[in-house]
């Protein structure tokens, strides 16, 4: 019996009557969430709005679940990337073939990744969507291996993951160069995650909606419309999906092309990442860690805005920078790279009055506290996000803020706690929005509970706290819509 099932079996017994009695500790509730969550091979975001394999996601999750069963973070992993497409492309959404199509929109007969996407090699097996997300992959595999490194040696999980990675790293560097400095552009806001953020309001302006009697919301079902994206913003999504589509998945073409931090700081983060799974399967990562490093220098020379104090999206179709703080400006503070004074500059502007961390918000808030836009329950206008402050608490440390990342931490296991795992909060009162049981959340509480005290009288500092990598390229010393 993995570790999941050990910790879930008591409460599972009891769940005839009731869900985990209140009583039940923080990090069974956790793995409760995520035992519930799972489907036998991969882990749903959540059961009712997200019933399908998301990608990053997908990610974030398998990080969590390291530290209940390497074994089911492997899995996830592979499940993910079985799926990916023959130019390198890594889908957003890998459909479950029991899940009925109306259960979510868009569903597979919108994207017909088989058809629309033969060219660009679909997967003929699986029905997938053709956008992608941010790419945490790789650095979740490493992280995966460190919490079991013999039995990864032993499955060869590394060795079969590697080449898929470097085809998914190889499909963004070479395919979605659009402004051709060096950075990977999103072509449409579910690639960059955040896809309400009001970071696309001008880039998405300049696209006609689809008309609202051609698509169903199934959103609408299970969430409060004033939390979820207006129908216009929506219509706006199906038309770019739709002409994504229609012109077979093939990039540099749409009306939506943007350079966004968040998505190029992961990037960098996983190839730093993949150069350590090189090194690990007896390559130098040489290479690779250079171009992490080239990368840094192209997301500070095309993104970085000293007057905001952060990183701003830059809309290629519109020719700028786009002069809102969204908080995808202030992830780039996990790269350990960073010129120190940018580094410097993020933090205060994190505890300063646009964010507030620390002082009126315990979490990071998505948006502009000062912002017009600034919603503190509508999707990624405002509330606070889990897995954002997990990468910023990483960043915070990174750049020996280990005060602010403490009280970071704390809140965010206190409102992972009070939230019921909840999918975001109200960045004030921490009160629970979106989706509850929500798999990034419990998974992510997990990561931290064992970087605060571990488990079993086990502290594991390292995979969760410290810098990824040095400045220097090197190891650690320490283990440890959407």
């Amino acid at each position: 019996m993995d570790r999941t099932a050990q910790l879930t079996a008591r409460v599972t017994e009891r769940e005839i009557a009731y869900d985990p009695p209140p009583t039940a500790s923080l990090h069974v509730r956790a793995a409760h969430v995520l035992h519930t969550n799972w489907t036998g091979a991969s882990t749903v975001p959540s059961r009712s709005l997200y019933p399908h394999q998301w990608s990053w996601d997908s990610a974030f999750i398998a990080i969590g679940l390291r530290h209940l069963s390497p074994l089911r973070a492997q899995t996830e992993l592979e499940t993910l990337l079985a799926a990916q497409w023959a130019d390198g492309r890594v889908p957003h959404i890998v459909f479950h073939p029991s899940v009925p199509l109306d259960a979510y929109f868009p569903s597979p007969d919108f994207w017909r990744s088989s058809a629309a996407g033969r060219a660009a090699g679909a997967p003929r097996t699986v029905q997938t969507s053709g956008i992608v997300q941010p790419p945490v992959h790789a650095l979740a595999a490493w992280l995966v291996h460190r919490a079991d490194p013999g039995l990864s040696r032993a499955r060869g999980f590394l060795a079969r993951l590697y080449p898929r990675l470097a085809a998914w790293h190889r499909y963004l560097l070479h395919r979605r160069d659009l402004g051709g400095g060096g950075l990977v552009s999103v072509v449409h806001p579910w690639e960059q995650g955040m896809d309400n953020s009001p970071c696309w309001d001008a880039p998405l302006a300049r696209v006609s909606p689809a008309p609202a009697r051609s698509f169903r919301r199934a959103d609408l079902a299970h969430g409060s419309p004033e939390d979820r994206p207006t129908d216009l913003d929506y219509g706006r999504y199906v038309r770019l999906a739709a002409d994504y589509r229609d012109g077979e998945y093939a990039d540099g073409g749409g009306e939506f092309a943007v350079e966004d931090p968040a998505f190029n700081a992961l990037l960098i983060a996983s190839e730093h990442a993949l150069a350590e799974i090189a090194r690990e399967l007896g390559a130098p990562g040489t290479a690779r860690h250079a171009r992490a490093e080239r990368l840094t220098s192209a997301l500070v020379e095309r993104l970085w805005d000293a007057s905001y104090g952060m990183f701003l999206c830059r809309d290629l179709r519109g020719g700028g920078p786009v002069r809102e703080r969204g908080v995808t400006g202030l992830v780039p503070l996990l790269l350990p790279g960073l010129p120190r004074e940018v580094a410097a500059t993020l933090v205060r502007t994190l505890r300063g009055p646009h964010f507030g961390l620390g002082s009126a918000t315990q979490l990071v808030p998505s948006y502009d506290l000062l912002g017009e836009a600034f919603d503190p329950h509508r999707y990624w206008r405002g509330p606070a996000w889990f897995n954002t402050a997990w990468l910023v608490e990483r960043g915070l440390r990174a750049h020996g803020e280990g005060r602010l990342a403490d009280g970071l931490r704390t809140a965010f296991l206190r409102t992972a706690d009070s939230s019921g795992f909840a999918e975001y909060v109200d960045p004030y009162t921490g009160a629970a929005c979106g989706a509850p049981a929500f798999g990034w959340t419990a998974a992510l509480t997990l990561d931290l509970l064992h970087g605060e005290s571990g488990v079993n009288g086990r502290t594991e500092k390292g995979d969760s706290h410290d810098t990824l990598l040095s400045h220097s390229g090197g190891r650690t010393d320490e283990g440890g819509d959407r």
